[in-house]
């Protein structure tokens, strides 16, 4: 066109306008970042993003209270390092990546403190006052990370730690001490679940014993309370079992009642299992009378009947807590039945692989049972009892099962194999087998003078080290069921001064008890072995 601008011309211009354009923005750029300091009265707000992030994190009851007032403490750290207060969101994609980094209920705590951390930073070395968006291109989360944590989310020692700030190392001093705490109660767990009862020292305890021999009259037999009789050293009743491996929890009848609140204790065996049932009440109440205690004999069938000398067992209720301990003769744990009922003179089949009656009936009112056999199983009780082994119903024929031996431990097996077979219809009974109780007998039986007057303790030692029970045919059977060895032969083992001896009430001349025990005494450490497991 005549008399317009030239296509060059135009040209020019325009590439003139785009090099101002570029150096005005050029100058603006570097009066930003020039400013030593931000703009003031503008308002510090963190986006909720954070708060509704760190929640999830923590879950439900996982100390969301000191979340909030660690944002609130750290929104006053950002007054205090800057002059200005500019508007920062921290988004979802800054939190995501450390829940991945630590896992659920890993220290999201920290987490905060290291946004805040950075997010402090950040504000330090700009100089202006827009809405401040801190995306995940700010923090990696490798920076989230940092060098105080594994791949795995894990804690790494920061001892050595030179840079950082100090709100940076007080969130990852929290986790340390939490983590150790963890550490130790599950290491302390676990030992308790793994510990062997059967291996330590027994030791002097001027607090035992924990009842006296001359008041539990009511539960104590005479026979047994060896404070009743000419005896007079009593040093044996301080004694305390005291285990290697770990803690064993000190016994009060208040507590044992607690833990029993509801439940039933059976004690099913001889007359040793007896005694620990004697012993127990005589623990629980600590010998004191107690005249509310209920004899619930009959609702087992434990009465005495005509003609005999004691009924076949005894169950005493505890009102308060409705707590049941309850015994039952059985020495044999063998079912018995009469061959010929009706000849009074009829001997009795001895079923070797079925369990008591009593037993097997009243197995589902049981909380705990803790079961007992051995010193009636030789060839002068069996036929005192006038007892003939059967198998399968019949009489016994295999050569294996017919020494007492072998009849004994085949009747061991059986009755753990039975109980341990009804533990699944039961998931809230817990069954014990206790190893056989040790004889003292020495230069003869009970019938030939055997003798155990020794009456200083610990003379054959004071100390168990060993980690196999002393018991191997009852360790063999409960080993691979559910059914738990309450294992007092070896401890046992190291106190022949606490027998009866030639100390009972109706001596006879020449005939010492070195089976029984004197109460207070050994069976005492016996049922502290069993609250310990309960």
């Amino acid at each position: 066109m005549k008399g317009g601008l030239k296509v060059s011309q135009i040209s020019l211009i325009l590439i003139g306008f785009v090099c101002a354009t570029v150096l005005l923005l050029a100058y603006v750029k570097s009066l930003f970042l020039s400013s030593p300091v931000l703009p003031q009265n503008h308002v510090l707000q963190l986006s909720p993003d954070l708060k509704v992030k760190d929640e999830e994190a923590l879950g439900e009851g996982s100390g969301l209270g000191q979340s909030e007032e660690s944002v609130n403490l750290e929104s006053e750290k950002y007054s205090t390092y800057t002059n200005s207060s500019p508007v920062i969101k921290v988004t979802e994609e800054l939190i995501s990546h450390d829940e991945e980094a630590l896992g659920e209920g890993s220290g999201s705590g920290q987490v905060e403190e290291s946004v805040n951390s950075e997010s402090e930073q950040y504000s330090t070395y700009t100089n202006s006052s827009p809405v401040i968006k801190v995306t995940k291109e700010l923090i990696t989360r490798e920076e989230i990370r940092g060098p105080n944590f594994t791949k795995k989310g894990d804690l790494k020692d920061v001892s050595d730690k030179k840079t950082g700030s100090m709100e940076q190392q007080t969130a990852v001093s929290t986790p340390v001490s939490s983590g150790g705490e963890h550490s130790e109660n599950l290491t302390t767990t676990l030992k308790r679940q793994g510990c062997n009862f059967a291996k330590g020292r027994w030791v002097v305890d001027d607090s035992r014993p924990l009842y006296s021999g001359f008041d539990c009259k009511q539960w104590l037999s005479s026979m047994w309370a060896c404070r009743l009789t000419q005896r007079t050293d009593f040093v044996y009743e301080k004694l305390r079992w005291r285990p290697k491996d770990c803690q064993m929890d000190e016994f009060t009848g208040v507590k044992f009642l607690k833990r029993m609140q509801n439940k039933t204790l059976a004690f099913i065996g001889d007359s040793l299992g007896r005694q620990q049932f004697q012993s127990l009440m005589c623990m629980i109440t600590g010998g004191k009378d107690r005249p509310n205690v209920l004899d619930v004999g009959h609702e087992y069938g434990l009465v005495q009947s005509r003609g005999s000398a004691r009924p076949d067992g005894w169950a005493y209720r505890f009102p308060d807590t409705k707590t049941t301990i309850l015994y039952y003769w059985s020495a044999s744990l063998c079912y018995l039945t009469p061959i010929n009922p009706s000849d009074p003179a009829t001997d009795y089949a001895m079923h070797l692989d079925r369990p008591p009656a009593f037993l097997s009936h009243f197995l589902p009112r049981f909380d705990v049972v803790v079961l007992n056999t051995g010193h009636h199983w030789n060839r002068g009780k069996l036929k005192a009892n006038r007892w003939v082994m059967y198998v399968n119903g019949v009489p016994n024929t295999n050569r294996k099962i017919a020494t007492i031996g072998g009849a004994k431990n085949f009747t061991i097996h059986s009755i753990v194999n039975w109980v341990n077979s009804q533990l699944p219809k039961h998931p809230r009974l817990k069954a014990f087998y206790r190893s056989i109780s040790p004889r003292h007998f020495f230069n003869g039986e009970w019938n030939t003078g055997g003798t155990c007057d020794n009456t200083t303790t610990l003379s054959e030692g004071k100390e168990v080290l060993q980690d196999e029970s002393s018991d191997p045919d009852a360790a063999a059977a409960v080993r691979g069921t559910a059914v738990k060895l309450l294992d007092v032969t070896a401890l046992s083992q190291l106190r022949d001064e606490g027998h009866i001896s030639r100390y009972s009430i109706k001596a006879t001349s020449g005939v010492q008890d070195c089976l029984h025990w004197c109460l207070p005494g050994v069976p005492d450490t016996w049922n502290e072995l069993l609250f310990a497991q309960l």
